[in-house]
């Protein structure tokens, strides 16, 4: 161990290599006979010494060090005054009253230094220093540094004083408003406004924002009452400052008259270019709005570029529907461009009333592609009952795949209208697969004996798209007079077939009994895709009964039915599988060995530990921790 007197030593060398060491020890050691020398090498020209002195220095800290370093802060040479400002900060509150004194000095520049750095203590008891200093100092840069170093303590027992400095010039108001936003004291809120009606433009629009940021409700009517005698920009910006504080429910709260006064002006808000205060206005004319605040958010949106703007118009369209339905929207939906457009069925959509639904039926044909089938889906989601007439004409007349999608899910999963069943059954021959697969779900959705009757007789069809979907529609009616029917679709020529056949098959196990005669004989399929869809059902049912087939599948012919074979055995933890899960340790497939892992230790037991310790030593280092972490969980189980 190195000696104080040796660290010293180091400190008082000429090489720079021993003096970093001697700073780095002394650092570590927080040895105060070294402040002295290291606040010397502070002012070195070599770069590794003065760091290394810069970090011991940190870590010494101390009223020694402070005092230290203050003399410092009158260097000539900037990056030392820099340096020495930079470490104060960071440790100036271990010797406050050093520091305060300093405000009394001569040097006007010092006294800034040290405003700043008392800022940083983040101590309560440089407020009261700073604050004499806000209010007497007769330099204004002073004053200024003051007033920001209390708003970076945040002390509500600095506001008494940041209160009075709102009569100091313009350059200390800024920072001083500053401050009062974070302290957030309600005292300050009539200060504030109190000096708007003596301030410049620019410090009275700082004031608003600061009484918006530090939404205390009781700002709201100081800055009603300031509406009518500001000029256009400052009223946007109370606007603004009204709404943030109050939200937009709470607007309701405001008298009839405050009210109007505030829709008045918000009016004019979205004129504004600044783009918050429009978004302000827009939010408060959701509450307070009516007939030409619809109009005027309506003008706003299309002015918009919807890709750049989408969250800003989608907010549009939430005030909009906020407002509820206008002459403007519906006038809008007619003549209006597609932009206005779009932005009026967003509207509707979110007012949700099926009694708007009329409105978009009779605009519907003079309307482009990309109107209609947003109209499409609105109508949709409207769910209106008197729509059905109108999707029963788009499903027999309109040719668009995205429209027809919306007709069929409006009249199958949502209103399951028997009356739309031949068209759907038409539209199984479209050429679009996401088209007929929406067709195939509203179907299904209606059912009945027309449904039925229709797919029976296409399962005889001899054209393998008809079998396979009536295939799919039997099986997700589920009736069991038809298992006759998917009994034989599991013999189809169609390996397709015979899968979504077996498919239908899924959630049977409560009737064990009858799914395994009809499942199993695909256990022997030719077609590998059958036959994991027979291990998939079988896995889901948890009957003794299906073990054996499981255990069977396990001498598949293919890797991936094996796999699943053993993921479903592992699932039953059933000791009696182990003896024919454990010849799989032999394969030199990397997934299967894992596989059969993974199996072992969820089933456990001794048979299953002997196993799994047999292949510690396997060449493959994943399989190696695999069975490694088998047996950790199997022996803590033991534990």
């Amino acid at each position: 161990m190195v000696s104080k007197e040796e660290i010293l030593e180091l400190l008082n060398s000429e090489d720079s290599q021993d003096i970093r060491e001697g700073a780095f020890r002394a650092g570590e050691e927080r040895i105060g006979e070294a402040v002295e020398p290291l606040v010397r090498h502070l002012q070195s020209g070599n770069l590794g010494v003065q760091e290394a002195a810069d970090a011991a220095l940190r870590h010494i800290g101390g009223a020694a060090t402070v005092q230290a370093l203050t003399p410092l802060l009158r260097s000539d040479d900037a990056p030392v005054r820099n340096l020495s400002m930079d470490i104060l900060r960071e440790i100036g509150a271990q010797d406050v009253e050093t520091l305060a004194e300093l405000l009394h000095d001569e040097d006007p520049d010092m006294r800034i230094f040290v405003s700043d750095i008392l800022g940083e203590t983040g101590n309560a008891l440089v407020v009261a220093p700073l604050c004499r200093a806000l209010l007497r100092d007769p330099e204004v840069n002073v004053r200024y540094q003051a007033a920001v170093s209390l708003g970076t303590i945040a002390s509500p027992e600095a506001a008494g004083c940041l209160n009075k400095a709102l009569e100091d010039e313009e350059w200390v108001q800024f920072a001083v408003i500053e401050a009062l936003t974070k302290i957030r004291e309600e005292s300050s809120i009539n200060a504030l406004a109190k000096a708007m009606s003596r301030s410049t433009d620019l410090v009275a629009s700082m004031i608003v924002d600061a009484l918006g940021e530090m939404g205390n409700i009781k700002a709201v009517g100081l800055l009603l009452k300031r509406l009518e005698a500001s000029p256009t920009a400052l009223r946007n910006k109370i606007v603004k400052a009204v709404v943030k504080i109050l939200g937009g429910k709470s607007l309701s709260l405001l008298s009839q008259g405050e009210r109007e006064n505030l829709r008045e002006y918000a009016l004019v808000a979205l004129e504004d270019e600044d783009e918050e205060i429009q978004d302000a206005a827009v939010q408060g004319l959701a509450y307070v709005g009516g007939e030409d605040a619809s109009a005027a958010i309506l003008e706003l949106a299309t002015r918009l570029d919807p890709v750049s703007n989408q969250d800003r118009i989608e907010h549009m369209a939430q005030a909009l529907a906020a407002i509820g339905n206008t002459n403007a929207m519906e006038d809008g939906l007619v003549n209006g461009e597609w932009k206005k457009g779009m932005t009026i069925l967003e509207a509707y959509r979110l007012i949700g009333e099926p009694i708007h639904a009329k409105k978009l039926q009779d605009v519907f044909m003079d309307k482009d592609l990309d109107m209609q089938r947003a109209i499409a889906i609105v109508l949709r989601e409207l769910a209106n009952p008197e729509s059905t007439e109108f999707f029963l004409n788009l499903l027999e007349t309109h040719q668009d795949g995205t429209i027809l999608k919306e007709a069929a899910e409006f009249l199958g999963p949502q209103m399951h209208e028997q009356s739309a069943l031949p068209a759907l059954f038409n539209l199984l021959d479209h050429p679009y697969d996401d088209v007929k697969d929406s067709v195939l779900e509203a179907i299904v959705s209606i059912d009945g004996p027309e449904v039925r009757e229709h797919f029976k007789e296409k399962s005889v069809s001899e054209e393998p798209v008809d079998r396979l979907m009536a295939t799919y529609v039997l099986g997700r009616l589920g009736h069991d007079e038809d298992l006759h029917d998917l009994q034989r679709a599991l013999e189809d020529p169609v390996p397709e077939i015979r899968k979504v056949a077996l498919e239908s098959l899924d959630g049977r196990c409560f009737e064990i009994d009858r799914l395994l005669p009809l499942a199993l004989p695909s256990l022997s399929d030719e077609d590998r895709e059958v036959r994991l869809a027979v291990v998939e059902i079988l896995g889901k049912c948890h009957e003794e009964a299906v073990l054996p087939h499981l255990e069977k599948a396990l001498k598949d012919e293919d890797d991936w039915v094996r796999i699943r074979a053993l993921e479903a055995l592992g699932q039953r933890h059933s000791a009696q599988s182990i003896s024919k899960i454990v010849p799989l340790l032999d394969s030199d497939n990397t997934l299967i060995l894992l596989k059969v892992i993974e199996a072992l230790g969820e089933i456990g037991g001794e048979s299953a530990f002997r196993s799994l310790f047999t292949i510690l030593d396997h060449e493959n280092t994943e399989v190696q921790a695999a069975a490694e972490e088998a047996l950790a969980r199997l022996k803590a189980v033991r534990e």
